[in-house]
């Protein structure tokens, strides 16, 4: 039987959510809005892949873009319902469950208020336990596929006629970059729907119990609140399987948002041979220290947090801030077919300038 979401676990998602989004996403306020608006108006329904049938529908509900406090973007709760409306139609069936590409602030939540008002599933799995720069990365196993996606994207700022609907078909690699663009003119961020497959494949191919885990932390953290940032931090760190890989200030932020809705550069805590430079591609990507020796790479978790143990954006780290490194290897978290898939890497060593995939397709961190 599955889990009923309720008031109580909408924090928890958040809150597990913001440290699994590695720097990214999406937003704290957003996520609680998803939560609360679905656990209000019905009973969302978390489910493990057990209990669906191997040929039931599986989509993927996300939300696309890198959306600054410099971009006009404007999401609506009923735009990601629109998007499992029309992905829907175009598919001519009903999509049973809906996963997410990743977790993050608000994507733990996104399947949630399409399953209160369409009576969809929130399935237990994710394309990426953690947050990651392109819908590839999230798309368990489908980037290098032939094989015709179909995928919708829905929102934009109402005030300034930047609304849209898209309904594209095509091989996954080549219609993502349609809606990372829909998104871009919808303002920053967009509600997307996408690539409906059969739970048969998913339970191969997801990163399973990947809801569950930001639940969890999530709730371990909250029990954690009254004691303290050290005390939070300690919790977060046990809980995930993870350690602080480096603490220090900030003294360097070098990040620019990019015309294809990226944030890339990198931010150095310390000076001299004490330093550790993050690198970021909308989340951490990669660490190193001032040797240039690699300390963590995605799909390791890497997330900054406060001393008050609060999971940071890379939008609210600033030179001069003291922050904690959490890191998780990724020997210890579900790994999806997605980020052990080559041809996920190359668009994202090319942006950054840096390796990654010798590092995430080898056996160890």
């Amino acid at each position: 039987m599955g889990r009923i979401l309720t008031e109580k676990d909408v924090e928890a998602a958040v809150k597990g959510g913001s440290v699994y989004a590695a720097g990214g996403g999406g937003w704290a306020d957003h996520g609680r809005m998803l939560g609360y608006a679905a656990v209000s108006i019905g009973k969302p329904e978390l489910v493990s892949i057990d209990e669906l049938n191997a040929d039931d529908w599986v989509a993927t509900a996300a939300a696309i873009g890198a959306p600054a406090s410099t971009t006009p973007w404007e999401m609506r709760g009923v735009d990601y319902v629109k998007a499992v409306e029309l992905l829907q139609e175009a598919l001519g069936e009903k999509v049973s469950a809906l996963m997410v590409g990743q977790n993050g602030k608000s994507s733990t939540l996104n399947g949630w208020l399409p399953s209160a008002i369409l009576g969809t599933k929130v399935l237990d799995a994710v394309g990426d336990m953690r947050a990651h720069p392109t819908g590839d990365m999230g798309s368990i196993g489908m980037a290098g596929s032939p094989e015709q996606m179909i995928q919708t994207a829905v929102g934009g700022n109402r005030d300034e006629n930047r609304y849209i609907e898209v309904v594209v078909r095509g091989a996954t690699a080549k219609v993502s970059p349609i809606l990372r663009t829909a998104s871009d003119m919808s303002g920053g961020f967009i509600a997307s729907c996408r690539n409906p497959l059969r739970a048969s494949y998913v339970r191969r191919n997801a990163a399973l119990g990947g809801i569950s885990l930001a639940l969890t932390l999530g709730e371990a953290i909250i029990a954690a609140e009254g004691r303290g940032g050290s005390a939070i931090i300690d919790t977060i760190a046990k809980t995930t399987n993870g350690t602080i890989l480096a603490e220090g200030v900030i003294t360097d932020k070098s990040v620019v948002y990019t015309r294809e809705a990226f944030d890339i550069g990198t931010v150095t805590l310390g000076k001299g041979d004490n330093s550790t430079v993050l690198h970021i591609m909308n989340e951490y990507m990669a660490v190193e220290n001032a040797g240039g020796t690699r300390l963590a790479t995605f799909p390791d978790v890497i997330t900054t947090l406060s001393r008050e143990g609060e999971p940071l954006s890379v939008g609210q780290l600033q030179v001069g801030m003291k922050i904690f490194v959490l890191h998780v290897p990724k020997t210890v978290i579900p790994l999806a077919s997605s980020v052990l898939d080559p041809s996920v890497y190359p668009p994202v060593e090319k942006a950054m300038g840096i390796e990654i995939a010798r590092y995430a397709l080898s056996g160890r961190t």
